[in-house]
């Protein structure tokens, strides 16, 4: 294997590998792109590459393994040996698609591979949060033994904003919860599940939950109006993407005690360094939606078969 950020002295064709733990909890993705005869190149930073970072690691390679850094239409141009992108991850909001297209470029992701982990993690964000589990546990640590009175998820209503792969089994988890559920999602109908428009939904739910893309207009999907539709006392979950939700007008929402609660996991500029660690409310992960195990090595070997069959070696 080559060393990161290095020329390869082999005639081997190159492979980019940007997410920075690849290959970390099990060799099989590495095993299978060597053995379709590629030189992997891995990420020498360690962290989400810049546009610049991401020209530089994928000069030369004829695919790509890639994470969350931006592969715009800049960088695709610039990248004239490039013939696939395969996303380890759901997401493809770093890809300019139509680029990737007019330059020929095959684009996939692995959509199947982080479901459970994003259902598990969703579900126990709510648990955390009607019972103040976070809190009473930051409260103990500093001294402060004090019993919070919590909620049961049993009764409450689940709005879940997006209801394709993960928005249904987000649904499937909280139903034998005896939680009532209803989603909107503008490309889906017919299910048995009862679809609300947004505004019928934020005015609905004791509990909104995030499953969907950004908006490809721009802005934010949840903003100052839509927090203040919901319910006093409701709670946000966003495992979805960053940008989804304004964070200014949900720090306003949560230290006017409009919303109980809310737990964040995806941000708008990651790492995320603004005024919601502050709040005892809100409940803040560093983007690990996918970050299990068994789902990691998953999406990892999932992404590297879709890359092999997009370069015809699958």
């Amino acid at each position: 294997m080559k060393q990161p950020g290095k020329p390869s002295m082999t005639d081997q064709p190159r492979i980019a590998v940007t997410t920075s733990s690849f290959a970390k909890f099990s060799q099989e993705p590495m095993r299978l792109m060597t053995a379709a005869g590629y030189a992997p190149v891995l990420n020498p930073h360690g962290r989400k590459l810049t546009e610049d970072e991401a020209i530089e690691v994928l000069s030369g390679c004829v695919g790509v393994v890639a994470g969350t850094e931006p592969l715009t239409r800049r960088v695709l141009t610039a990248l004239s040996g490039l013939k696939a992108i395969a996303r380890c991850g759901t997401g493809m909001d770093n890809v300019d698609q139509e680029a990737a297209r007019e330059l020929g470029m095959a684009v996939t992701n692995t959509p199947d591979g982080p479901t459970l982990a994003v259902v598990e993690l969703t579900l126990g964000l709510a648990l955390d949060l009607v019972r103040d589990v976070t809190r009473m546990d930051r409260e103990l640590r500093s001294g402060i033994w004090k019993k919070r009175m919590g909620r049961t998820l049993q009764g409450k209503r689940l709005g879940v904003v997006g209801f394709g792969r993960i928005g249904r089994a987000v649904a499937r988890a909280f139903a034998p919860l005896g939680v009532d559920i209803a989603y909107f999602d503008p490309f889906v109908d017919g299910l048995d599940t009862p679809k609300k428009s947004l505004d019928e939904l934020l005015v609905w739910a004791d509990i909104l939950t995030l499953h969907c893309s950004k908006p490809k207009e721009g802005g934010h999907l949840i903003g100052d109006r839509e927090l203040r539709l919901m319910p006093r006392g409701s709670w946000l979950i966003n495992c979805a993407r960053g940008g989804l939700v304004d964070e200014t007008a949900l720090h306003a929402a949560l230290a006017e005690g409009r919303l109980a609660g809310a737990a964040l996991d995806v941000f708008e500029a990651e790492p995320y360094v603004g005024p919601l660690k502050d709040l005892d409310s809100v409940i803040l992960t560093p983007h690990i939606g996918s970050y299990a195990m068994e789902s990691r090595i998953t999406m990892e070997v999932d992404a590297v078969k879709n890359l092999l069959a997009s370069l015809g070696k699958g």
